[in-house]
């Protein structure tokens, strides 16, 4: 009787994991396609042409060379946040903040935090769909420098390739809060010690729609570097609660955060001015850096934020897009946790040479 009980507790937890599988089948990593002649182009004239002739649209839309030769499904592939499972959510916590927080009218961490270079980085993420991975170590790499006064530079390969299933499917897709997860159990390691397995993006001719994910190594490029001793933590990974006060707050207080939203055709064409979506079809999910707010000349308010798709996309690598009516479900899906700084008292007396170095 007793091993009766227990086959079918063990059952019952296989049949609990295949469900939440199955619910977390992603909406946007979608899986690549082989290519042909006849697939159409993300970029369309067309597109560009009725934003750019619509005066109520509140930004300019552009062919935008960073995608002049991505498919469709192409683009679709780079898009790679994965709808987490509601019951997967259940135990992480949702941060508030109170109402009487006074907040400036605009926001920038770039000026704000002017000594933290990673907070003005912009970053290219390739041909793979790992946008999540970039998104989380970009915002805990300027949360060190604005906690700890570290400007270190953490690596998005050690979380693609050594998160695992627990993350997502690497390349083909993750889940944001489970990078932050990720930071407080493992750690994550410096881009020095592993950097970016694709640092050549897609211009260079023969160039392939996606690379599979990288190998996880736990090994440094740099020998004099050990794997371990160049982790950094987080304290802690939660949500951030979807009124934009609360959004605002985290960031005034914590430094930039990480968040996903919806994309849709038209935001590959994205130039300048206060995004929201006009036309085109929904394409997937993807998840970016939010750096700040403020308000357009027009009367507009607006997030500003960094994406990964380097300075040829966007205005220099960046875009804003509107604040206050959740424009593509941007503020139901911010996540964060606090550098922790655990490991740092090692580095530390290394970089000192102090006597206790070794102890």
């Amino acid at each position: 009787m007793l091993m009766a009980g227990r086959s079918s507790g063990i059952a019952a937890l296989l049949l609990l994991f295949l469900s939440a599988a199955i619910q977390s089948e992603p909406a946007a990593a979608v899986k690549p396609m082989p290519q042909s002649m006849s697939e159409s182009l993300i970029l369309k004239d067309s597109i560009v042409k009725m934003i750019n002739a619509n005066p109520a649209a509140g930004w300019k839309a552009v062919m935008n060379p960073h995608f002049s030769n991505y498919t469709v499904q192409q683009f679709k592939y780079i898009l790679g946040v994965k709808q987490t499972p509601h019951n997967a959510l259940i135990n992480i916590p949702v941060k508030t903040y109170p109402k009487s927080l006074k907040l400036p009218k605009d926001f920038d961490a770039r000026t704000s935090w002017s000594h933290c270079t990673s907070i003005g980085r912009i970053l290219d993420q390739g041909h793979c769909g790992s946008c999540w991975a970039f998104g989380a170590v970009e915002a805990l790499s300027d949360r060190f420098c604005i906690h700890f006064g570290i400007n270190a530079s953490l690596s998005a390969n050690d979380l693609l390739a050594c998160c695992g299933f627990m993350c997502g499917d690497g390349c083909d897709g993750g889940y944001p809060i489970f990078a932050w997860r990720y930071f407080v159990q493992n750690g994550v390691v410096t881009e020095e010690c592993d950097p970016y397995f694709d640092q050549i993006g897609c211009a260079h001719p023969g160039c392939e729609p996606s690379y599979p994910t990288p190998t996880c190594e736990k090994q440094c490029k740099v020998k004099n570097k050990v794997w371990a001793q160049t982790k950094h933590f987080a304290v802690n990974a939660y949500k951030i609660n979807s009124d934009p006060q609360n959004i605002m707050a985290e960031v005034y207080q914590n430094g930039p955060v990480e968040v996903a939203f919806t994309v849709y055709e038209d935001f590959a064409h994205y130039k300048s001015g206060v995004y929201k979506h006009i036309t085109g079809d929904e394409m997937g999910g993807h998840a970016v850096k939010l750096i700040g707010w403020g308000t357009s000349e027009h009367g507009e308010d607006y997030w500003l934020l960094a994406n990964q798709w380097n300075r040829g996309w966007g205005d220099d690598g960046y875009f804003k897009i509107l604040r206050g009516a959740n424009e593509c479900g941007i503020e139901e899906a911010v996540v964060a946790g606090l550098p922790s700084a655990k490991n740092l008292i090692r580095n530390f007396a290394d970089m000192d040479g102090g006597a206790d170095a070794t102890a």
